[in-house]
């Protein structure tokens, strides 16, 4: 949920220029482990919270590449 204001600055600045590309793979990647080691312990806390993650931050790694 941390992301969820970023997003939305994101998309109605119609800026990405603030986040750093970097920064934001590496943490998708991080989230992305996360999630499967949840999947794999089949512990449903780490799932859904790392898939919620990851979806705000795929989207902020879309408006970044759209809003280039």
């Amino acid at each position: 949920m941390s992301f969820l204001p970023q997003m939305f600055k994101t998309w109605r600045t119609k800026s990405a220029k603030d986040v750093s590309m970097v920064t934001l793979v590496t943490f998708i990647t991080g989230v992305f482990l996360w999630l499967i080691y949840g999947i794999y312990l089949q512990a449903l806390p780490i799932i859904l919270a790392n898939s919620v993650t990851l979806l705000f931050n795929l989207i902020i790694l879309w408006l970044k590449i759209k809003y280039r």
